[in-house]
């Protein structure tokens, strides 16, 4: 019997990132789901802090090439893997010089240059989603964690809902580390979205007005998602309020790996 696939796309993994809450959970869900015998890839920015040759990054030729038109410029999209071991999990990783470059500095580029995040998180979201079509996997969940990943209900549901890839695919989406969470993006964010037809404006009414800050990540990811997770234990209740307001299923936090590792199990077989 074919193992059911599930999906990570994940904003920090750990050890490619220094430990954090959300880096750890990160490693250890996906990990401990493999274990229970589900099929598991994992996604995550390829950011310039992550040293290639220590973690054995390889890029993917035949899945890279593939150019992301963000407000009317072309953006290559470079594909790095790595094998995270003892568990031999594949982890893929979206790559570009435009929004994920080497610098020596530690600190991530998401904090370092934030007037980029609205665009960083759209070439995030649909680089993610352009390579698992051409690795023609199509999971039977997809689990989204932390706000880079906030809009990949929304391009999985509007733009790829027909994709043989993904359109029996259940949505999860993870609301997690409230210290990772960006300032207000761009005021042209939702500009950005509806250009090419990719959105209609209606399509991104849960965005709001104009304050396009993590609670607008939030809606949005909640309104597109089948199902809603509390990754920390320290979220903001209008956050929370937010989501649960969306009508969609929800998970309560739980800080024992391994007990989150069943709950979400049963939660995916839920939706």
């Amino acid at each position: 019997m074919e193992k059911p696939k599930v999906l990570y796309i994940s904003q920090e993994i750990s050890p490619y990132l220094p430990e954090t809450p959300m880096s750890v959970r990160s490693r250890m869900i996906p990990t401990g789901v493999q274990e229970k015998g589900y099929e598991v890839r994992t996604f995550m920015p390829k950011y310039g802090s992550i040293n290639e040759r220590r973690n054995q990054l390889h890029e993917v030729i035949r899945l890279s090439g593939i150019n992301i038109i963000i407000d009317d410029s072309d953006h290559p999209l470079i594909i790095k893997v790595a094998t995270l071991q003892p568990t031999r999990m594949q982890v893929y990783f979206i790559d570009n010089d435009d929004y994920f470059s080497n610098t020596p500095i530690k600190e991530l580029e998401t904090k370092i240059s934030p007037d980029d995040n609205d665009e960083r998180t759209i070439f995030f979201v649909r680089g993610v989603v352009e390579t698992v079509k051409k690795l023609r996997w199509a999971p039977a969940v997809i689990h989204c964690s932390g706000w880079i990943s906030a809009l990949a209900p929304l391009y999985l549901k509007k733009m790829y809902g027909d994709d043989p890839a993904f359109r029996d695919a259940k949505i999860v989406y993870s609301i997690t580390d409230p210290s990772t969470l960006p300032a207000a993006l761009d005021s042209r964010f939702a500009e950005k979205l509806t250009m090419d037809n990719a959105f209609t404006p209606d399509d991104i009414k849960a965005l709001g007005d104009g304050a396009f800050d993590v609670a607008a990540l939030t809606r949005i990811a909640a309104e597109y998602a089948d199902g809603v997770i509390a990754a920390h234990p320290d979220l903001d209740p209008a956050i929370i309020d937010a989501a649960k307001q969306s009508g969609k299923p929800f998970l309560d936090y739980t800080d024992d790996i391994a007990d989150a590792v069943d709950r979400y199990i049963e939660f995916y077989k839920s939706l």
